[in-house]
């Protein structure tokens, strides 16, 4: 009987045992399975939500990229259009054509390739560029292999059946984008055209056409206004025409192919098919459509290891689950505190490394996004100063264009790529292009004299430490002052110390103390200070009605220690 009483009692333990075996299975194992699917889509779909919003984003940054390089093409088209002498030309041409005369002469051809050349304002992804008069006879400038078989004085009647010429014809004078090249016969894949008709500029109500501007640019420009990314690619598609489809350029790895039928619509749920994730974004100024490519798989690499590792951790809870449940089946209590725990700790880890993730892809993509842009507002910026210079050239305003090409040089010359160290030659540059500026708008007021121990112009010093010192001599010495003025900058090196003194003969400084505390003289103390040591010194001596002299003292050898 004592026998029996044993088994039954260890039949009954083992029962509750497996009974406990299957609830902590049931209460443990598979909710972590489901919190850890919970977690891993979660975590894919911020991902992708991210990476969408930040891809769009950056295709209309690239889309006001292209607009800035269209513009300037159209801008030049537009110079050509209305410059005199390209009108006379092509109105002289077609005058002699009318004679008999069907091949225009050498010496016409190269005066027009003159004027073509002179008007070139950016050729970096200019091709070649062709002028057709009224009776379609051509003078081309720029790299032969794009513009097919249209020779130099050749006459083209042909281009009249055109569809191309056509389109042109319609939009009466407004330039046409096209996405191949419409004087190359072997439909290039390196380069696409611009049309332009061109009109009478002085006959304003009834403009007759004097000829035709065909600019070939190269499909390389796209490469510049997308972001570089090894899990990205990016197509330029055009589909403004309801009849036929086209791609521009393609760095996919899709081998994009399009035909008639194809929309935009249909072309992205292509891609889709796939395993891309896509966005797209309309071009002010062609219509044609951005469309950026990211592989799926790549994006969501990162939520896959998250997935795993969720399951490695829901495999050991429950290694440690089955070996609590045999281990400690008498006290039920303190395994499920310590599961309940766990499973806590896990959700915290899991919630903590999901946030992590996506701080981190923002932060990425915000930082990516803030680099284009500031590389884009220099290049806005030197573009419409070089506008400046050209409306200003035209107009026969020559004080303009020495300001807007004295402003430009002085910006590059500021933002130096960003390094904070110039040499001295260029820091002077600075200074005499900021004195073009200030004579200019002061009547040529101020004399500047400039001193400098050639050892020293090649050496680097710190950017801005010299010209605000010049620019605190015109506005608080010279300004005031009635009548002419001179700044003199001087340079030595003198044991060891570099020393720049600069000096005016103006009004002189009442309270130098009041002086010192002015933005300009401060900032350039603190910065002195910070790069070349506390023992670097600025001082100002002035006697009013007599003049002011700042000298600056510090050692080279300071910036390297």
């Amino acid at each position: 009987m004592g026998i029996l009483k044993k088994l039954r009692m260890k039949l009954q333990l083992d029962h509750v045992r497996m009974k406990y075996f299957y609830l902590m299975l049931g209460i443990s194992i598979l909710p972590l399975l489901l919190l850890g699917y919970i977690s891993f889509n979660i975590a894919k779909n911020t991902l992708i939500e991210n990476q969408l919003k930040t891809t769009e984003n950056n295709l209309k940054t690239s889309s006001e990229v292209a607009d800035l390089l269209f513009r300037n093409i159209i801008n030049m088209g537009r110079l050509i259009s209305w410059s005199p002498d390209v009108r006379r030309e092509l109105m002289d041409s077609a005058k002699y054509a009318g004679s008999g005369q069907n091949i225009m002469d050498n010496q016409t051809t190269i005066r027009i390739q003159n004027l073509i050349s002179s008007y070139l304002i950016d050729t970096q992804d200019i091709d070649s560029v062709c002028l057709f008069d009224v009776n379609y006879r051509t003078v081309c400038y720029g790299n032969s292999s794009s513009i097919g078989s249209y020779n130099n004085g050749g006459i083209y009647p042909t281009i009249s059946y055109s569809s191309w010429y056509k389109k042109s014809v319609k939009e009466q004078g407004r330039p046409v984008f096209f996405e191949n090249n419409v004087l190359n016969d072997d439909d290039s894949n390196d380069t696409f055209s611009s049309v332009k008709l061109l009109r009478d500029s002085q006959n304003l109500y009834n403009p007759e056409k004097i000829g035709l501007l065909v600019v070939n640019i190269k499909k390389s420009m796209f490469t510049r206004v997308f972001q570089e990314s090894s899990q990205n690619d990016w197509a330029v598609m055009d589909f403004s025409d309801k009849k036929e489809s086209a791609v521009i350029k393609d760095t996919s790895s899709l081998n994009i192919e399009l035909n008639r039928e194809n929309n935009l619509e249909s072309s992205l749920k292509l891609f889709q098919s796939k395993g891309y994730l896509t966005s797209n974004y309309q071009n002010q100024t062609t219509g044609w459509t951005f469309v950026q490519f990211i592989q799926e798989k790549e994006l969501l690499k990162q939520s896959n290891q998250i997935g795993l590792a969720t399951v490695l951790i829901s495999s050991v809870l429950g290694l440690i689950v089955l070996l609590l449940a045999f281990s400690f089946s008498g006290s039920v209590s303190r395994p499920l505190i310590n599961l309940r725990n766990i499973f806590q700790k896990v959700s915290v880890e899991n919630q903590e490394l999901n946030e992590k993730l996506v701080e981190a892809q923002l932060k990425e993509r915000e930082a990516e996004l803030r680099t284009l842009q500031a590389q884009i507002k220099p290049h806005f910026l030197y573009n419409t100063l070089d506008s400046i210079y050209w409306m200003a050239i035209m107009q026969k305003n020559h004080d303009i264009a020495k300001i807007a090409i004295a402003l430009s040089e002085s910006f590059k010359l500021s933002l130096n790529k960003g390094e904070d160290m110039i040499p001295v030659s260029k820091e002077l540059e600075h200074i005499q292009h900021y004195m073009t500026i200030q004579n200019l708008r002061y009547k040529d007021r101020f004399q500047y004299l400039e001193k400098v121990n050639p050892e020293i112009m090649e050496q680097n010093i710190l950017k801005l430490m010299l010209q605000p010192l010049v620019e605190n001599a015109i506005y608080h010495g010279l300004e005031p002052k009635v009548g002419d003025g001179i700044i003199e900058l001087t340079g030595k090196i003198k044991d060891g110390w570099v020393i720049f003194t600069v000096s005016d003969n103006g009004v002189g400084i009442k309270d130098i103390k009041a002086t010192e505390q002015g933005y300009g003289l401060r900032n350039v103390r603190e910065r002195l200070e910070l790069c070349y040591g506390p023992d670097s010194t600025l001082t100002i001596s002035s006697k009013v009605n007599e003049g002011t002299s700042i000298e600056i003292r510090f050692r080279f050898h300071a910036r390297e220690e």
